[in-house]
């Protein structure tokens, strides 16, 4: 096995890789696409946006100064975030606030990332995200949806090749964007049938006094325009080749 000193790995992390040819891009889009239309594969890859959901209300709990109890994921792809402090007040609001926010403007960090050709250093953050999370982790099937997830990622990011590594990036950026969507949708229709009263909207409601139907479109416009700035971001620019006899501008 090739030696790697830290110089190396640091380059290789931080360094640029060429964009993936415009296929691809168009290709794993279309897949991201199918995985949050279709209803059996979305019930598997909803674990992602879980995690990442999840993830959102612990960073920002720890960050407004709030004590994480830890955080479990579900085999319905449910989640819960147990975090201790003050039951009011601006770090509870952000924290409850973060879940549904924290899928989309992760997505649109990763899509700045690979507009940059920082393919890798999107693979690795990513990885660091899910190792942090993981020390967070308090039930067996949470454990093992991080720890999958890690592997998938690492696996992809050390023995991949460039264009697979782009494809896959490529791929989890344009997933998060969509998948971002969906939730929020379902969400506001859970809470119209009333079987969602302690969702993070209602907590919302609760805790300032603004409806829930109004954090629910906060929501659901954080989502929709991070999927159009995303989206943009990555679109290859594809460019049609100058044809016999006619001038180049």
């Amino acid at each position: 096995m090739e030696n790697v000193s830290i110089a190396d790995l640091w380059d290789r992390v931080t360094g640029t890789q060429p964009d993936p040819p415009w296929w691809l891009v168009l290709l794993v889009g279309v897949v991201a696409l199918g995985a949050v239309a279709h209803g059996p594969t979305w019930r598997v890859a909803r674990n992602t946006v879980t995690i990442a959901h999840e993830g959102g209300h612990a960073l920002v709990a720890l960050l407004t100064g709030r004590k994480l109890d830890g955080i479990k994921l579900h085999s319905d792809t449910s989640g819960v975030t147990v975090s201790r402090g003050k039951p009011h007040g601006p770090g509870m609001i952000l924290t409850a606030l973060a879940g549904y926010l924290t899928p989309p403007l992760l997505g649109l960090f990763f899509a700045l990332l690979l507009a940059g050709g920082r393919i890798t250093l999107m693979l690795w953050f990513s990885l660091a995200l899910l190792g942090g999370m993981l020390v967070m982790i308090r039930n067996a099937y949470g454990a093992l949806s991080v720890i999958a997830t890690g592997a998938v990622v690492f696996a992809v990011s050390w023995l991949g090749s460039a264009e697979v590594q782009a494809g896959f990036a490529y791929l989890a950026a344009s997933f998060l964007l969509l998948a971002a969507v969906r939730p929020v949708v379902e969400l506001q229709r859970m809470r119209a049938r009333h079987m969602a009263p302690s969702s993070d909207a209602d907590q919302l409601a609760h805790l300032t006094g603004v409806p829930g139907l109004a954090w629910v479109s906060l929501f659901g416009a954080v989502a929709l325009l991070a999927l159009v700035t995303g989206g943009a971001l990555l679109v290859p620019d594809v460019s049609l080749p100058d044809l016999p006899g006619l001038p180049t501008p």
